[in-house]
């Protein structure tokens, strides 16, 4: 029988679930369709295409990656907050590699809705990285290390790259530890912060 009731957050919730199992490459509408119970043209009324769906994905993603940020890092600073900032980023994007996948996705220029939940991801990483009296373009070098590392580990662990018979929980606490360290290290090799004040997102950043 067909679904009713059908609306676009629940069009997107649906496919976000979908995307964790079966991949966001192996996400069609046809198959969403089939997991909602009505006939693909049906989707057309809540979602435009495939690369709208993609959209409300990546958006749900970034907004349901940060509330697991926030509640890890919550009453946490420095190296403590910055451990439980890798773990819970890790373990979301392992427990959902599909809607991770999408979230990973840059947002267009003008997308605001996109830009906001993205900034406000940034934006829980600098309140990190505060703990670690980063400012100005030191704070954004870090910020830069530390979410290529994350992104760059979890992007291969998820796509199951790791193929060696090696503890890979071992690695990545070898990195994040290492990450954390030089955090906590000066680097008389870079040149002085250049005392601008370190970002504060809004909706229409870039």
């Amino acid at each position: 029988m067909p679904r009713a009731g059908l609306d676009r957050a629940t069009v997107v919730a649906a496919g976000a679930a979908l995307a964790d199992e079966v991949g966001l490459a192996g996400l069609t509408m046809g198959l969403l369709a089939e997991r909602l119970g009505v006939r693909t043209p049906s989707l057309y009324k809540h979602v435009e295409n495939l690369e709208a769906l993609h959209r409300g994905i990546s958006i749900q993603a970034k907004a349901e990656l940060g509330q697991a940020l926030a509640r890890a890092t919550a009453g946490r600073s420095g190296a403590d907050a910055g451990r439980a900032f890798a773990d819970a980023w890790r373990r979301w994007a392992l427990d959902h590699p599909g809607r991770y996948a999408a979230g990973d996705r840059l947002p267009a220029p003008g997308d605001e809705e996109n830009l906001r939940v993205t900034n406000d991801l940034l934006q829980l990483l600098y309140d990190v990285l505060a703990g670690f009296d980063l400012h100005g373009a030191r704070a954004v070098d870090a910020a830069r290390a530390f979410r290529a590392a994350l992104q760059g580990f979890t992007a291969i662990e998820t796509a199951g790259g790791f193929g060696l018979p090696s503890d890979v929980d071992r690695s990545f606490r070898f990195l994040i530890d290492t990450v954390i360290a030089g955090l906590q290290t000066p680097h008389p090799s870079l040149p002085p912060d250049d005392a601008q004040p370190t970002p504060q997102f809004h909706p229409t950043a870039s």
